[in-house]
């Protein structure tokens, strides 16, 4: 993993999706780093199925040197993140990033797709960054190195891509387009916005239950290499890298890391990992 710098010691990260998967791991990275974790995520309780909760992951962040805030928040609930954020600058002082992690996936075509899983994929994929973004930038303003952080791909227009999974496409490529968006709105007052996407399948929740099954993970990474890249982008000053669409092997190549074995959930095949969704 990539050693932490310090650089991150005191500064606030409102982070979705926090409580299990990448955003667990963005969330230990930067805590480690000295950071206040705002844990935003709707797992207050455990799951018969799904391991962390806003609180596990709280405790687990204070233990590796970290402030934590836990909060309960469903990102569709505008009200919700409004009173989240306000926590957290009042808890801490501010805020210096948000990361937009929380999303849901359904891998179906227009057709099989029910109107009620388009519209959660839209809310809480593409409608998240916007909401975020519209209610963290009074607070981003105020911060020397401030950051949108969203996991999403590069946008990628091909038709094996968008026809059997054109709704989530469109709700995850929207998520880049505001992105892109941002990071132009935002680039003189010095707020830095970027995404990133996984080079490879990430063993988590999301591909044991919504793309395949846990035989997945072998030839998946795991959450760690996704944390030690956003590490990496949030650690950066002056916008050297907003309006980028990052792909985390990528990024970490260009900041020296060369042996990714490691990385694999299965170490012995590291070199038999499949590739993520739209990447060629």
């Amino acid at each position: 993993m990539t050693p932490n710098t310090g650089a991150l010691k005191g500064r606030t990260i409102f982070v979705t999706g926090a409580s299990r998967g990448i955003g667990r791991a963005i969330a230990l990275k930067c805590a480690a780093d000295g950071a206040n974790i705002a844990i935003a995520a709707k797992s207050a309780e455990p799951h018969p199925k799904l391991s962390g909760t806003i609180h596990s992951v709280a405790a687990e962040v204070e233990a590796v040197g970290g402030r934590a805030l836990p909060l309960q928040v469903d990102v569709r609930d505008e009200q919700r993140v409004e009173e989240a954020m306000a926590q957290t600058a009042e808890t801490f002082g501010g805020i210096d990033a948000v990361v937009n992690n929380a999303g849901a996936i359904n891998l179906t075509n227009v057709e099989s797709t029910e109107p009620k899983r388009y519209d959660l994929m839209q809310s809480i994929n593409s409608r998240a960054v916007y909401l975020t973004a519209h209610l963290a930038i009074p607070y981003l303003k105020a911060s020397d190195c401030a950051h949108i952080l969203s996991l999403s791909p590069p946008v990628n227009l091909q038709a094996k891509w968008l026809g059997p999974y054109g709704p989530y496409a469109l709700s995850k490529f929207g998520m880049t387009i505001l992105s892109m968006g941002l990071a132009e709105e935002l680039r003189e007052a010095g707020i830095s916005v970027t995404t990133l996407w996984p080079r490879t399948l990430i063993a988590t929740a999301a591909i044991e239950f919504a793309v395949g099954n846990r035989k997945l993970f072998e030839q998946s990474r795991k959450p760690a290499v996704m944390a030690d890249a956003a590490y990496e982008i949030l650690i950066t000053q002056d916008n050297v890298l907003s309006g980028r669409q990052l792909i985390d092997e990528v990024l970490l190549a260009e900041r020296g890391v060369s042996d990714f074995t490691d990385y694999a959930h299965n170490p012995a095949r590291a070199h038999q990992l499949a590739v993520d969704l739209f990447l060629d």
